[in-house]
């Protein structure tokens, strides 16, 4: 498929003056993760957490882009162990030491967006945790490899999947990356699984969020009565990485990076 059918998907490429601007705000992400991964997230509540992060966006020039969602009230999504994504960052929820703790968020700076998602151990973790969490993070980076132009958006979701099985893993199918940087979610869908040269050519300009969900049991999911949280069905841990990465003639750039 070529160039032109990725336009004609409602695909917007960016130029590289829109690259720099929807970087300054995935910077302000990569920003904050920093500044968490600096904290004691033990004895925090979720709410808390998702305070700290509104007052730092702001700071930045920022706004949570999370809260332009309809009925959703909060700058980030925070989930914990076994709650998969778009976990509530209410009052009651609490974190304790052992967690796997994710924190999605998304920011917009001048009219652009970029989206992140960290997990974050908090203190001592089982080596189960631990080793989820890293099987997430290189699955990220394996997807990632293959956001080259003249490659297929297949080529991701392929990558990441083999990486996944091969480590006894899951990959959640429910939830996919996306576009973003002209608004929060665009055009197109980036699968986490799939087969290699199939889908949407990769052109320069390509704006995406590549976000994998991995699981260390089955893949299924069930969403909570509060209509936004997600768990795995037979309970077991989630772990979540996301980058807003940029297509270009240099190759790959990370927008959510201190880089």
């Amino acid at each position: 498929m070529s160039k032109l059918s990725l336009k004609s998907s409602g695909v917007k490429l960016k130029s590289p003056e829109d690259i720099k601007r929807i970087a300054d705000a995935g910077r302000v992400i990569a920003e904050l993760f920093e500044e968490i991964s600096k904290t004691d997230l033990a004895s925090a509540s979720a709410f808390e957490i998702d305070t700290y992060i509104e007052s730092f966006l702001n700071k930045h020039a920022c706004r949570a882009s999370f809260k332009t969602m309809q009925n959703y009230a909060y700058s980030s999504c925070i989930s914990i162990n076994h709650e998969a994504v778009h976990g509530i960052p209410h009052k009651k929820k609490k974190i304790k030491t052992g967690d796997i703790v994710k924190i999605d968020i998304g920011a917009s700076k001048n009219g652009y967006f970029a989206d992140g998602c960290r997990t974050f151990a908090c203190g001592k973790i089982s080596s189960e945790a631990q080793r989820l969490i890293e099987t997430a993070q290189i699955a990220l980076a394996e997807g990632i490899e293959q956001a080259k132009a003249g490659n297929f958006l297949g080529d991701i979701g392929s990558a990441v999947e083999k990486y996944v099985n091969s480590r006894k893993c899951s990959v959640v199918r429910e939830f996919c990356g996306h576009g973003v940087g002209f608004a929060a979610h665009e055009p197109p869908v980036v699968l986490h699984y799939g087969k290699e040269k199939t889908g949407l050519r990769i052109a320069e300009g390509l704006v995406i969020a590549v976000e994998p969900i991995i699981n260390t049991g089955k893949r299924e999911l069930v969403t909570l009565s509060d209509g936004w949280t997600a768990v795995t069905k037979d309970g077991s841990l989630s772990a979540q990485f996301e980058e807003t990465i940029a297509v270009t003639k240099n190759g790959i750039l990370i927008l959510t990076s201190l880089v």
